[in-house]
């Protein structure tokens, strides 16, 4: 199944399963795309379209959850989340809210400071086991300052799933 947009003076066609990563997609709000967001709800409906008229195809139970913005329709969002299943929902089941999962199968660890202090050494604040989800508070070089249940620490980007490599969140 194929969706295409239609522009003034030409078509744009993207798999179902498929999406760009840059700046020259279609964008109805204005916003880069992809993107990473999060949920607004405690229940989020995922349809298998751009409307409401499209099956439900599962629901997603956990507000904040950090979800990838790939595609935009109307007032549809097509997303996926941190397990790579795709589907579309309405733009304000969605929050510009930065949160991330925790990657992996192992234990993750946030420290004190990140370690491009000048100490080059710092404790460990907290340990993460892998799906805990995080708060966003900033994110410079590979390091991200997360916050969750009351305690801050410092993370490497690619232990957390919600953020690009080369993003900077202030």
């Amino acid at each position: 199944m194929f969706f295409a947009f239609v522009l003034c003076f030409g078509t744009l066609v993207f798999g179902a399963d498929s999406y760009a990563k840059n700046d020259d997609i279609f964008s109805n709000s204005g916003l880069k795309l992809p993107r990473f967001v999060s949920l607004a709800k405690d229940k989020t409906n995922v349809r298998a379209g751009p409307g409401q008229k499209y099956p439900i195809k599962w629901a997603l139970n956990r507000k904040s959850l950090p979800v990838e913005v790939i595609l935009e329709f109307d007032h549809w969002r097509k997303i996926k989340d941190h397990e790579g299943q795709v589907g579309w929902v309405f733009h304000t089941l969605l929050s510009g809210k930065r949160t991330a999962i925790i990657k992996g199968s192992d234990p993750a660890y946030a420290y004190e400071k990140p370690f491009y202090d000048n100490s080059k050494k710092s404790r460990v604040s907290m340990y993460l086991e892998p799906l805990a989800q995080v708060n966003i508070e900033e994110c410079k070089g590979v390091w991200c300052k997360v916050f969750v249940s009351g305690y801050s620490g410092w993370m490497q980007k690619n232990l957390l799933w919600g953020v690009y490599e080369s993003e900077n969140i202030d």
